[in-house]
């Protein structure tokens, strides 16, 4: 960092990565803000700044506040780190520490040390607080530590998962065999090998990923595992939409014997709602009307599908939103992206699951491709080709969107 940034710095104030601290700041309150800060996106703490932004400098020589600010980050935070440290003087001779922490840190939830015991804690705003039981529950899911899919649900049993959508992967889909029905024991074994069920309390429960893919009612359990779906007149959100429909039910469909389809799952659902509201656009090829759609049905469906695969369902109290614009679509998942994955890396192809079970079998019924690279090889040439456009990816504090121009 070099003079002119720290002043800018200093000049902006605290904020979500800045933080302003003396350094006679007690070990276990610097220890506190450095594990924040490596919990959410890094930044900088500045030692020898006032909270108002008035520059006191370090009490201690250059040496020693290094020496203390490596201590801190040994023996009071979990698990330790070696942060940057650096000094700058500024227009008064006075110096400023600055750490460094970085972005996408490996190993979250960091903790620290308070009393003979180690919390985890979470940056919101310009302040610090104690993380919540869900919100470190997300941290350990970003650093890939927690699968909550695999995690069983209270209450539920095998039975409150669909027996004939069941029946149907295990078969049709599979090419095998599937217990009968009244074999309980079989049903229960065979679940539990492919992470559909888990034992809980000596009762085999279904999984929360189980629940999504295959439950008779999984809105009941999870309340979470539906898609908001909204048409808008103009390009704002407003309260006069056009439509505004809540899907819920199994991501999966469920198929006859046949193949022929006889009850819709979430894809299905949401492409219906999609079809509903897009106008049909009609061009000439050769003298030749086509007609096709606002958007490429193939870009449509792997932003859907991406976002109910691969989506935060720790997050509770908000579903996967569809909305439509007179200029746009825009798919919101829940939840970051998962801990080392980046926009960039999206569009170059980096392969991710937050939710293997989900993938495994959404590739199974041919919704996700083997390779998992549907932003780069479908996405990306179905709006160049649609017409010229790039899909904006955008990742917020708290969601992932993907915005198709129209």
């Amino acid at each position: 960092m070099n003079r002119a940034e720290l002043l800018e710095l200093i000049q902006y104030g605290e904020n979500s990565g800045v933080e302003f601290k003396r350094d006679d700041v007690h070990p276990q309150r610097l220890a506190g803000e450095i594990a924040a800060l490596l919990n959410l996106e890094g930044g900088h703490i500045l030692l020898g700044i006032e909270d108002d932004g008035t520059v006191t400098g370090l009490a201690r020589s250059a040496d020693e506040a290094e020496e203390w600010v490596m201590q801190v980050a040994r023996d009071h935070l979990l698990p330790p780190i070696t942060p940057y440290w650096e000094v700058h003087v500024l227009w008064s001779q006075e110096r400023v520490g600055i750490i460094s922490l970085p972005a996408n840190a490996p190993d979250k939830p960091y903790k620290a040390k308070r009393g003979s015991s180690w919390v985890t804690k979470v940056r919101v705003g310009s302040t610090t607080r104690d993380a919540s039981r869900e919100e470190e529950e997300r941290l350990y899911q970003q650093a890939g530590r927690l699968q909550y899919g695999l995690k069983p649900i209270p209450g539920a049993t095998i039975d409150d998962l669909d027996r004939r959508r069941l029946r149907d992967y295990f078969t049709r889909v599979l090419s095998g065999d599937a217990p009968e029905d009244r074999d309980a024991e079989q049903w229960e074994v065979l679940l539990r090998n492919l992470d559909l069920a888990v034992i809980s309390a000596g009762v085999t429960a279904p999984t929360v990923d189980g629940m999504l893919l295959f439950g008779m009612r999984p809105g009941r359990f999870l309340p979470q595992s539906g898609v908001r779906a909204i048409s808008y007149s103009g390009v704002e959100p407003d309260y006069a939409a056009r439509a505004d429909e809540q899907l819920k039910g199994a991501m999966l469909p469920l198929h006859g014997s046949d193949g022929s389809l006889i009850e819709s799952g979430l894809v299905e659902q949401v492409w219906d709602f999609f079809r509903r509201n897009a106008a049909p656009v009609a061009s000439l090829d050769d003298g030749r009307r086509v007609d096709s759609w606002e958007y490429p049905e193939d870009a449509v469906r792997e932003i859907v599908i991406n976002a109910l695969v691969h989506r935060d369902y720790s997050i509770a109290g908000t579903d996967v939103s569809l909305s439509m614009f007179s200029d746009r679509l825009e798919v919101q998942s829940p939840g970051r992206l998962p801990n080392t994955v980046t926009l960039e890396g999206m569009r170059s192809g980096l392969r991710y699951a937050r939710n293997q079970t989900l993938v495994n079998v959404m590739r199974d019924y041919g919704y996700v491709e083997a390779r998992g690279m549907g932003i780069r090889n479908k996405v990306i040439p179905a709006m160049r080709a649609h017409n010229g456009s790039e899909p904006e990816l955008v990742e917020g504090e708290y969601h992932f969107r993907v915005c198709l121009r129209k």
